[in-house]
């Protein structure tokens, strides 16, 4: 994306995407007193980890640990650096709670409403299911949440029943956000990448514990939605990802087509946001920022760039450039995108702002997101006569550009090096999820950005009020989804599988409920999203 209204409409969306995931957090992890833990066999509530102990809890659907730190509070001199481990502790800490989420702004998800402070908030969450079979040696699913980078948290979805259906250990992980996770400075070590070192981190922990709880540290898949499915996308490229897993999930992530800001920019930016702050000396401006309280560096971090940053030792080149020369662990990977994308983000421009796009509005609005050279072949595209409104209109241009194609790039990308199994989110009649359900609105969002969480995942640890055919989805998408995580091939029992792109370039499996009454194989996915006018 190069044209300067694609990267307008870029900067629109990232700042959308850093207000959309959230739950509740809970009570700082408290230790107790000394008790016998043992190596995680089915009903063990204590289990013994390469930093200590923890006692978790016995649920219906299995066994869940909450808020395990992987390492240490990022604090002080630690703040803007890379992740250390965490010390030891004696005795049983209890990991019955969700830890702080890191800091970020307060947003319109369930437990968000107020802004959060909190920097010591390394954590993850395990749930281990029920025995099945063996105790040992289960495929492990790694989430990564979405929020932009600059929001959400490993507690934004509980994929208990997940874990039960699929028979995997599920972590979920907090990571560095916004100003803290993605600062770069000239003379930091590791700059800009500091929630991704994080996300790194938390992998190594699960490599020397997953054994603890059940699962097996050699098959670990990593998977995120949004901002989680594109740190999925750097991780690939990410030598220093290499080895900690063996299989990878980019759901809605393939946005900017994956790529990292330059060195020279993230260092003019950070440079930026600290004259905001006051700090303009060169020699002391690290030192100065620490002395910041979380809040005020917060509330300064509008209007700023918080994404990884290319030309280092996590992300050498970038990740585009990778996959296509092939110089990244060629491990299986799901990637797709869901079909109505942009509604989430056109809602929030104009409906959702008491300002329906008009169609006396609509050109200039395409040219304002989408600069003047672009607009007319925007236009002759996305005719209103095609739309049932304008910001419909507008809203399948926008999720266009902003994610179908970009999956269908990364598809091509790594098609013939690696396998890559391509999907499409379809199901338009299916409730909004959450935090939408929560707005006085009848605006159709249909099958938007984030949609697909709640078949897969508990999102926000709520019951979605699904219909007895979104039911069923949902348990197909399951399916889907745990058997490449025990296999690496997303195939279902009676339903087609998920094509594989070197093999059918250009067809999805769509989920759907209806028209075709379940998930199908369709092609010219790239034809239906016009990709020919974003460039793929």
């Amino acid at each position: 994306m190069t044209d300067t209204g694609s990267n307008t409409m870029t900067g629109r969306a990232r700042r959308c995407l850093g207000v959309l995931l959230g739950l509740i957090a809970a009570l700082a992890v408290v230790p107790l007193p000394a008790a016998h833990a043992d190596g995680g066999g089915e009903g063990a509530t204590v289990v013994r980890t390469t930093a200590g102990a923890v006692r978790g809890e016995v649920t219906g659907l299995g066994r869940q640990f909450l808020g395990i730190p992987y390492a240490a509070d990022p604090v002080g001199k630690l703040r803007w650096q890379p992740p250390r481990p965490h010390a030891r502790w004696s005795g049983v800490r209890d990991a019955t709670d969700f830890s702080n989420r890191c800091v970020q702004g307060s947003s319109w998800d369930p437990g968000y409403e107020q802004p959060t402070h909190t920097e010591d908030c390394l954590s993850l969450n395990v749930y281990a299911p029920k025995t099945k079979g063996a105790q040992r040696d289960r495929p492990v699913l790694v989430w990564f949440h979405g929020g932009g980078l600059t929001a959400g948290a490993g507690s934004d979805v509980v994929p208990d029943t997940f874990a039960d259906a699929s028979g995997a250990v599920v972590v979920t992980i907090n990571y560095r956000l916004g100003a803290m996770g993605f600062l770069s400075l000239p003379g930091l070590q590791e700059s800009g990448n500091y929630g991704m070192l994080d996300q790194q981190a938390a992998l190594r922990w699960v490599r020397a514990n997953a054994a603890r709880f059940g699962g097996d540290a050699d098959k670990v898949t990593i998977a995120g939605e949004s901002a989680g499915g594109r740190s999925v996308c750097d991780q690939l490229a990410s030598p220093g990802a290499r080895g900690l897993f063996r299989g990878a999930v980019i759901q809605s992530g393939a946005y900017d087509d994956c790529n990292a800001r330059t060195r020279a920019a993230a260092d003019a930016d950070g440079l930026a946001f600290a004259k905001k702050l006051g700090c303009e000396d060169a020699a002391t401006v690290a030192a100065c920022l620490r002395a910041k309280p979380a809040a005020e560096l917060l509330k300064a971090q509008s209007g700023h760039n918080w994404n990884p940053v290319v030309g280092s030792s996590f992300l050498p080149r970038q990740p585009a450039e990778a996959f296509a020369s092939g110089e990244y662990p060629r491990v299986p990977v799901v990637n797709g995108a869901n079909r109505d994308e942009g509604t989430l983000f056109a809602f929030g421009a104009y409906d959702g702002a008491g300002k329906p796009l008009t169609a006396e509005q609509y050109p200039a609005a395409i040219r304002n997101a989408f600069g003047a050279e672009k607009a007319e072949q925007v236009l002759r595209a996305y005719p209103l006569s095609a739309f049932k409104t304008p910001t419909l209109a507008y809203a399948a241009a926008v999720g266009d550009q902003l994610m179908a194609c970009p999956a269908d790039r990364l598809n091509s990308r790594i098609a013939g090096t690696a396998p890559v199994y391509a999907y499409e989110f379809a199901d338009e009649t299916g409730p909004p999820f959450a935090s939408l359900r929560n707005l006085d609105t009848d605006f159709p969002f249909g099958a938007t950005h984030v949609n697909e969480l709640q078949y897969l995942f508990r999102h926000f640890g709520l019951e979605a009020p699904f219909t007895a055919a979104e039911k069923k989805l949902s348990r197909q998408m399951t399916a889907y989804w745990s058997s490449f995580v025990r296999t690496g091939r997303p195939t279902a029992p009676g339903l087609p599988a998920m094509p594989e792109q070197s093999r059918t370039p250009g067809k999805v499996l769509t989920l759907q409920t209806a028209p075709a009454g379940g998930p199908e194989v369709s092609g010219d996915f790239g034809k239906r999203h016009h990709c020919e006018v974003w460039g793929g």
